[in-house]
């Protein structure tokens, strides 16, 4: 059974080769314009930093070096029920060097399109076991974010070789570039 965890909550991983599920729907009273919310992650080693440039995982990257993460691609729309888009993650493949791997989603051209984080509901990740299906736990991003652009929804980190989540739910306004500025 699933753990559904609040802000700040951590609780372990337990499978070796588990998907992270990401999910949203954006409101009726939209700008207009078609969103598109992207997921991507961010590999880091020790240092908080990208191990390299093809360790951050997104639409125009969708495969670490290793092959032990990979993205299902970018959804344009983000319609229907269930994950919008998915990213694989096989521990037993990852390499030593990755610590941490940082997952965030933005929406593209937000500012250009008028968009934002407040115009987004029934946002959510998941990690399931990729061998079973078994949902292991479901963070679901309750807070209004009325003016962000992009948010970090987790972080999944090595700690005494144990593999863990933190639910982070941390908005900000500057899109994938504060991130990319943030971690490379």
């Amino acid at each position: 059974m699933a753990i559904n965890l609040q802000k700040g909550q951590r609780e372990n991983i337990n499978a070796p080769k588990f998907t992270v599920g990401l999910g949203w729907d954006t409101n009726s009273t939209s700008t207009g314009t078609a969103f598109d919310l992207d997921a991507s992650l961010f590999l880091l080693a020790d240092n908080k930093k990208l191990i390299s440039d093809n360790h951050f995982i997104f639409y125009n990257n969708l495969e670490s070096p290793d092959k032990a993460v990979i993205h299902s691609g970018d959804n344009l729309t983000g319609d229907g029920d269930g994950d919008d888009e998915q990213i694989k993650i096989d521990l037993t493949k990852i390499d030593a060097a990755v610590k941490e791997i940082i997952v965030v989603v933005t929406i593209h051209e937000a500012e250009a399109r008028k968009q934002n984080f407040g115009q987004v509901r029934n946002s959510f990740i998941r990690i399931f076991n990729t061998d079973t299906n078994e949902e292991l736990l479901k963070y679901e991003l309750d807070e209004d974010f009325s003016i962000e652009t992009a948010v970090e929804f987790g972080r999944i980190y090595n700690r005494n070789e144990e593999w863990k989540f933190e639910a982070v739910g941390s908005g900000q306004r500057e899109g994938l570039e504060k991130f990319v500025s943030i971690y490379q």
